[in-house]
Order: structure tokens, then sequence, then C-alpha cells
């Protein structure tokens, strides 16, 4: 038996309960995990409202993403051992595997070893914010050295890993967010400038900041009404990528900026890496790689016992935070 988070209708963060439930032996190509620490998605708090991609089918698991020690290994599983310290990459589907639980079970394509200078609270932050940001940025955005790119909703665990890649490429990464508030937090996480969308005039703080020549690439979790503005400030052949709907109305497109830019508007998920296996090995190394030179590194922004899972999914909606949210077990 352990205990395991669960949910048997969709709403607030108080339909989450902590069940204890008896865990199945893995199964082939399964792993088992004593999870030390997990990460809290946005994905996840979508899903228990009842408004991500898919309904939940009841009494519902979540979570994508876990740290802990291999507790067994099912059969085919090679590479892992009883004891072994591992995270997990979101890549499956909620309707399959929960993380939020003291013990459980994962796909083995899902579960890597994480470097020993992280500890079970950062292993849990890397994946879903440096797998997000790598796909837009490296894998389909090709950014480049000296290239600018407009980071929306910065201080969220993936905007800040954004910030992280953008200057390992040597990029410029513009930090975007509603107000100033959080602009010294932004700079200190790496941000080359902060622009307040809500305050200032980001057409023209952009364009100045870029010799008028515009951001060559958006990355926005947002969405809504002020895409137009983005992509005012965008270049030539720039390319805007979609990749959450904080704001569910519908974009408003300038058609002059669209079609006299040669703009590119693309809608991307996670899945589109972590579902390839050769783009998520080419993830895992790029991501790998920087975690050990010290480029790359989880920010935390705060930390709730497995008890209070409700009050980290209040604190997540509430938009107070810089980086992760992290529950330990």
């Amino acid at each position: 038996m352990a205990r395991i988070v669960r949910f048997h209708a969709t709403g607030g963060a108080e339909v989450l309960r902590i069940e204890d439930i008896e865990v199945a032996t893995p199964k082939v190509g399964e792993v088992q995990i004593e999870v030390k620490a997990l990460g809290i998605n946005r994905a996840e708090v979508m899903y228990r409202a009842g408004q991500y991609t898919f309904e939940p089918r009841f009494p519902a698991i979540l979570g994508y993403e876990a740290a802990g020690r291999v507790r067994a290994v099912g059969e085919g599983v090679e590479g892992f051992a009883v004891g072994d310290a591992v995270s997990v990459i979101p890549a499956f589907s909620f309707s399959d595997y929960g993380m939020y639980g003291e013990v459980v079970n994962a796909p083995v394509h899902a579960v890597v070893k994480h470097p020993p200078l992280l500890s079970f609270e950062e292993a849990a932050a890397t994946w879903m914010m440096f797998v997000t940001a790598y796909g837009a940025l490296v894998e389909f955005g090709d950014l480049k050295a000296g290239e600018t790119v407009l980071i929306r909703a910065a201080s969220s665990s993936v905007g800040l890993a954004a910030i992280q890649i953008a200057n390992l490429l040597g990029a410029v990464p513009i930090a975007l967010t509603r107000t100033r508030e959080k602009r010294q937090a932004l700079f200190a996480a790496g941000a080359a400038h902060v622009i307040a969308i809500d305050e200032d005039d980001l057409v023209a703080e952009v364009m100045s900041l870029t010799r008028g020549h515009g951001a060559r690439i958006a990355f926005d979790p947002v969405g809504g009404p002020q895409v137009s503005t983005l992509l005012s400030a965008m270049s030539l052949q720039g390319t805007y990528f979609q990749y959450g709907a904080l704001d569910m109305r519908d974009m408003s497109v300038r058609v002059m900026d669209l079609l006299g830019k040669h703009l590119t508007l693309r809608g991307y998920e996670l899945f589109e890496i972590t579902q390839d296996p050769v783009r998520l090995e080419r993830a895992k190394g790029f991501i790998l790689d920087g975690i050990n030179s010290g480029k790359l590194r989880p920010v935390i922004g705060q930390v709730f016992a497995f008890e209070d899972i409700a009050v980290a999914h209040r604190f997540m909606e509430s938009n107070q935070q810089i980086g992760k949210i992290v529950v330990t077990l």
C-alpha cells in the first residue's frame, strides 16, 4: 500500500485526495519508483479542473514529474537497478500513469538517471521545464548566437529554463512579464532585458533593443489578444511558438505583420519531443550536458509537503511563483 493522490471529480484544488492504494507490480517495460520529490505543472492544474486536452477517467491520477529511487523493475527493463537515483520525463498520458504518490510505476522510456549533483528536489524540477524550452528554441526554432527571443511568462519554470538555454546558446533573452514586480528577479535569473507588457511599450522597447530588427523567436504559454503586439515586435521570418493556453481567448493577428514579415505561427507541445525517441535522446543529451557544465540548473520557487498537495496547486493558480513548485515526500 502507498499514499497516492487521486480525484473523483473535476474542480478546485479541494478535489485532490490522498488515498491508500495498492500499487501494482511493475509490468513489462515499467520501472517502479519510491518517490522523494515531485514537480507541479500547469497541465496538472488544468487536468484537475477539467480544462485539459482530454477528460479524466475517475478515479483519476495525475503528475508528470518525479524523482526518487528504483524500487523494482519489470520484465525487459535494462539499464536500471534497485536503488538507482532516477527522475521522470513527461512522456506519457495521465490516462496511463501519474507521478503523485509515494510509490509509482513509470514507463522505462520516460525514466532517466539524473546527474548526482542534482538533489531529488532539483531532479523533479528539471525535465518539463528544460525539455519544453529546448524543443521550441533548439529543436524547432534553431536559435543562434546573437538572435533575440521574447520569453513571455518568463518567471514560470519553463520561462526561466528558456532564459538559461538562450544564454547557453549566446542568444539574447528578453523576459516578458505583466508588471515590473518581478523585474529584478528576472534579471537575477539571467534575462538580458525585462519588459512589463502591461506597463511598457513592448514594440518600441524591442525595436530599440534590437536596432529595429525585432525578435526572431517568441515563446509564449499565454496566447490571447496580446499576441498581436508580440508579432509586431518580431523580425522578418520570425517564428512565434504558442505552447500553452493561459488565456483561452482567441488570438488576434495583424494581417500586414503576418504577410509583410513572412511570420510563422506555430502551436507547440512538449510531447513533440518526448514521444519521438530520436528527438528525446537529443533533448536528454543537450540538457544533461548543460547541467553537468553548470550552465543549466532548475530554479525552485517553492517547496511543499506531500500532505499539502492542494495548497501547492492553489499556489500555482495564484501565479506568485518564480520558478518550479516542488512537493517533497
